[in-house]
C-alpha cells in the first residue's frame, strides 16, 4: 500500500502541481456522477412511482387545470433527475483546459531550462517536457471519461421524462368516459 502512495507521489511530482488540481477536480466530478447513478438506480423509481400514483389518485385528469398540474409533476420528476448535470457537464469541460494550464506552464519550465543553462540539452529539458504532457493526458482521460458518464445521464433524464409524461395520461374526454 505503501508502494501505490510512493507511485502516486512520484506521479504527482512528474506532472507538476496541476496535475493535483487535475485529480482534485476529476474525483468531485467523478462524485458527483455516483451519486446520480445512485439517484437513478436507487431514489428515482421510488419518486417517479409517487409521482404516477399521486396523478392517478386524481379525479379530474381531463380539464386545463389539470395538465397544467401534470405538467408542473412533470418537470419536478425531470428536475429532480437532470439536478447536476450541468455541473458534471462543466466539470467535464474543465479537464481538458486544466490539462492546457499544465502543459503551458512545463513549456515554461523547459524555457527557463533552456535560459538558464543556455542550450537545448534534451536532458535537462526532459523535466519540464514531462511536465507539459502528462498533465494533457490526464485532464483528456477525466473529460473522456466525464464524457460518457454525462451523456448516459442525460439521455437517461430524456427517456424517464418520456416515460413518466407516458404513464401520466391526460383523460381525453371525461363525459365520453362515463357514458360508456
Amino acid at each position: 500500500m505503501v508502494e501505490f502512495f510512493e507511485a502516486i507521489r512520484d506521479f504527482t511530482e512528474t506532472g507538476g502541481q496541476v496535475l493535483l488540481v487535475i485529480g482534485g477536480l476529476i474525483f468531485v466530478m467523478w462524485m458527483l456522477i455516483l451519486e446520480r447513478v445512485l439517484y437513478v438506480f436507487i431514489w428515482h423509481k421510488q419518486y417517479k412511482n409517487h409521482m404516477i400514483a399521486k396523478w392517478n389518485a386524481r379525479q379530474d385528469r381531463h380539464s386545463w387545470n389539470a395538465e397544467q398540474i401534470r405538467q408542473a409533476m412533470i418537470s419536478r420528476v425531470s428536475l429532480k433527475l437532470g439536478s447536476g448535470i450541468t455541473v458534471i457537464q462543466a466539470l467535464v469541460a474543465l479537464c481538458p483546459l486544466l490539462g492546457l494550464m499544465g502543459t503551458v506552464t512545463g513549456m515554461i519550465e523547459v524555457f527557463d531550462v533552456m535560459a538558464i543553462s543556455g542550450s537545448g540539452n534534451a536532458r535537462s529539458m526532459a523535466s519540464g517536457v514531462s511536465k507539459a504532457t502528462i498533465p494533457t493526458m490526464a485532464g483528456m482521460v477525466g473529460a473522456l471519461s466525464g464524457v460518457f458518464a454525462s451523456t448516459w445521464l442525460a439521455r437517461t433524464n430524456k427517456t424517464e421524462r418520456s416515460h413518466i409524461e407516458d404513464a401520466m395520461a391526460m383523460d381525453k374526454n371525461r363525459k365520453a368516459i362515463n357514458a360508456k
